[in-house]
């Protein structure tokens, strides 16, 4: 099976190009740096010429209201490259509880995304995971303030980068799924006691204050980036941690 692997160079698509390519799948890994522009098109016919199967994991390079536009362009460039090529199966990856934060530019833009999937000419299957565990740190930055980080307490499932992308080589390889499958962490943390837990692990002095303003999660009402019925990977947060 071929398989056009779109942001095939990032964190997960080099991942799920491994992956693919070890059980014997031919994986191609396209990006910019490859040549493959999904906003203006350049490339997309070439990368998924021959192809079985699309994997798009390209991003907005921004989280804000310019982030629906990123993705409207580049799904319907590659849904029309796709159906002129015969591709017969579209995987994107996207958030557990993406559609149910509208307050956030990001997610309503990524809830965008599948919806302009599923109305799309090509069987699909969307792979929705928690936040990954890469990404903590980043998260702690965003309101960090001398001394005191100060964070919400968001229910968050962590997942690893290596098991999102285990969970998104499987679904390529499979048949289409018309709908959606979660994948999420063991473990659920109130997002102030994971950055306790990071910061005591990392030996960082810095205090985590439970401010239920700070920050991107914020916005999140209740336990919706958390997915009770999701496929459950095997790395734990302070394992991932070690």
């Amino acid at each position: 099976m071929k398989v056009a692997v779109i942001g095939g160079t990032g964190l997960i698509g080099s991942q799920v190009v491994k992956k693919l390519n070890a059980a014997g799948h031919e994986a191609v890994p396209h990006a910019q740096s490859t040549g493959v522009d999904v906003i203006s098109g350049q490339g997309l016919d070439e990368a998924v010429a021959g192809a079985d199967v699309i994997v798009n994991l390209t991003n907005s390079p921004t989280f804000d209201e310019a982030s629906p536009a990123f993705f409207r362009t580049s799904m319907e460039n590659l849904l029309t490259a796709g159906e002129q090529a015969g591709v017969r199966h579209f995987v994107i990856l996207s958030i557990v509880g993406v559609d149910q934060v509208p307050e956030l530019d990001y997610y309503r833009a990524k809830a965008l995304q599948e919806d302009i999937l599923t109305a799309g000419p090509i069987p699909y299957s969307i792979v929705r995971a928690t936040q990954f565990m890469e990404f903590v740190d980043a998260v702690l930055s965003w309101t960090a303030d001398g001394d005191t980080v100060r964070l919400p307490a968001t229910p968050i499932q962590p997942i690893a980068a290596e098991d999102v992308a285990e969970a998104v080589a499987e679904v390529a390889a499979g048949t289409p799924l018309n709908g959606i499958r979660n994948i999420a962490g063991p473990d659920v943390f109130p997002l102030d006691e994971l950055g306790r837990i990071t910061l005591s692990h990392n030996s960082d002095g810095r205090t985590v204050v439970t401010d239920p303003t700070a920050g991107m999660f914020a916005a999140v009402k209740g336990d919706v980036l958390t997915e009770k019925n999701a496929r459950l990977a095997p790395t734990r947060y302070t394992d991932w941690l070690s």
